[in-house]
């Protein structure tokens, strides 16, 4: 347990061993008792401070959910309040300061009332308002409390290990899925066709004058003798487009602020774009693509195929992978074991350090309470493997990987390309690339797949993110950080806003040149270009 001095108690103890100090120089007794007994009441504060936190926490001090659910759903953008309650089953009050949610980094949260007390034998509930930055499987892990000793000397935080689940949707499957569908069918609710083309059909596209190199079989007997003339049906077929939706999933696309990266804008247009087309009755497929094949999501329709889509999105443009992710085997390990301490009875007191398989083991053990179950990840051995999918399944998050997946996804998405011209049963008749414009070196490469794509009568679109979005002033240091800060630790000096304002003009600047640049070079190329999700 861990005790965190104010600074009114150390301001105290260094003015009690200065007077004491003081006092032996100058040969005052009076002087050396005062300071001794200041510095002996600090210490006396501490150990009233520790009894009363160890009575608070043997006497069973807790915080629940009241509600039964431990997931919920909700949109990118969106914002929920969930209730939650602290209850104190000791016989004496107890009071609580600087109460916080422990979160993942993409939710907002806060929470009322942030300080109060619980009287004795009762409860507190409080309301913790959450705000989805960014879509994904994420977690609240619990609530932390300051209690404060009785002169407010020290303070402990209590840490409540109450894990919840926070499944993030893009923001157009969002809303699509929490609407009605198409009656028993189960498919999204068509409202309209793609296209009617003229054709062999069964529906009448119009009735016209006979022209040379008509069909005689399609002459309208009856119209013809009410007006005196030939008259030929004009019939049409319905025709739906079959799409495949490509997804640039680079880890460099991560960068910038939580919820403003390029590909949380990336994501939430792929998302648009398929059901845009699922409504329509298209058939929609799916490819996530960075250094390597991520997803691959079958043509199919209906509202299955949307849910789906949205299932590869949540799962397969995260950093978990050990390939993708910024933590090493050890990192990983170490945030499974401060997250997994307080939720294990023991509290991983009888594990020895540097035995990363019987953390594993007790790692696996304790997912059966994790609120989402999620598939094993790509890990550099068994264990690390499992240590990652303790972290995916309690919604921890972690830094994506520093190298650059630039070119190989450029290669990438060249090679898929030219592999879709030889495609026959399913061959998309439209191919949506969500990715930013290619370097200039891979151009050569992509202008073959297009001319070939072309030749066989299939539109490839691109849609480019914004690649200067994520770019943020870092926020100013309030005097609550400042109180926060260890004692001993100085802050490096910070350029100041008008540095950061130059800074981040010339690289939006910068950021908007490349993008024009390479949106001219792909329309060279026959690609229809586009900013955001228009289909």
């Amino acid at each position: 347990m861990s005790i965190y001095p104010t600074r009114t108690a150390v301001q105290l103890t260094l003015a009690g061993l200065l007077a004491a100090a003081a006092g032996v120089v100058f040969r005052v007794p009076d002087l050396v008792l005062w300071g001794g007994s200041v510095a002996v009441g600090v210490a006396f504060a501490r150990a009233v401070t520790l009894l009363s936190v160890l009575r608070i926490r043997s006497a069973g001090f807790e915080m629940l959910w009241p509600d039964a659910r431990r997931v919920v759903s909700m949109s990118r953008g969106e914002t929920i309040e969930l209730r939650a309650e602290v209850r104190n089953r000791d016989t004496l009050a107890a009071r609580y300061d600087k109460l916080r949610v422990i979160a993942s980094p993409a939710l907002e949260c806060t929470i009322e009332p942030r300080a109060g007390e619980v009287k004795a034998t009762g409860s507190v509930e409080l309301k913790v308002r959450v705000r989805a930055l960014r879509a994904g499987f994420h977690g609240i892990h619990g609530l932390a409390l300051e209690v404060r000793g009785a002169p407010g000397l020290f303070e402990v935080p209590l840490t409540f290990a109450n894990p919840y689940g926070i499944e993030v949707l893009p923001h157009p499957s969002g809303f699509a899925l929490g609407t009605a569908v198409g009656g028993r069918s189960q498919t999204v609710t068509v409202s309209g066709r793609s296209s009617g083309r003229r054709g062999d059909g069964t529906e009448l596209r119009e009735l016209r004058d006979l022209a040379p190199g008509d069909s005689f079989r399609r002459i309208a007997w009856k119209a013809s003798a009410r007006r005196g003339k030939l008259m030929t049906r004009e019939l049409e077929r319905e025709e739906h487009d079959v799409v495949l939706l490509v997804l640039d999933a680079s880890v460099e696309l991560w960068a910038g602020a939580v919820g403003e990266a390029p590909l949380d804008a990336a994501i939430d247009a792929v998302a648009s774009l398929a059901q845009h087309h699922l409504v329509r009755g298209d058939r929609v497929g799916l490819r996530i693509i960075a250094a390597r094949g991520l997803a691959d999501v079958p043509v199919e329709g209906g509202r299955r195929q949307l849910v789906a889509i949205t299932r590869a999105l949540l799962d397969h443009t995260g950093v978990i992978d050990a390939d993708r992710s910024g933590w090493s085997e050890m990192d990983v390990a170490v945030q499974v074991a401060e997250h997994l301490r307080p939720i294990d009875p023991r509290g991983l007191r009888d594990l020895r350090r540097g035995r990363l398989d019987r953390l594993a083991e007790r790692a696996a053990s304790a997912r059966r309470d994790a609120p989402f179950a999620r598939p094993v990840p790509a890990g550099f051995t068994e264990t690390d493997a499992e240590l990652r999918r303790y972290v995916a399944s309690f919604g921890l998050n972690g830094p994506p990987r520093a190298e650059s997946e630039r070119e190989r996804t450029n290669m990438r998405v060249s090679e898929l390309l030219s592999t879709l011209t030889s495609v026959k049963p399913q061959r998309p008749s439209v191919v949506h690339v969500v990715a930013p414009p290619p370097l200039p070196h891979a151009v050569d490469s992509l202008r073959t797949a297009v001319r070939m794509l072309r030749r066989k009568g299939t539109i490839v679109r691109w849609s480019t993110p914004p690649l200067a979005g994520g770019l943020t002033l870092p926020p100013s240091q309030s005097e609550d950080a400042i109180e926060r800060a260890d004692i001993d630790e100085v802050a490096e000096p910070l350029p100041n806003a008008d540095t950061f304002g130059a800074l981040r003009r010339a690289t939006e600047a910068r950021a908007w040149v490349t993008t024009k640049k390479g949106e001219a070079l792909l329309r060279s190329l026959g690609v229809k270009v586009s900013r955001g999700a228009r289909p």
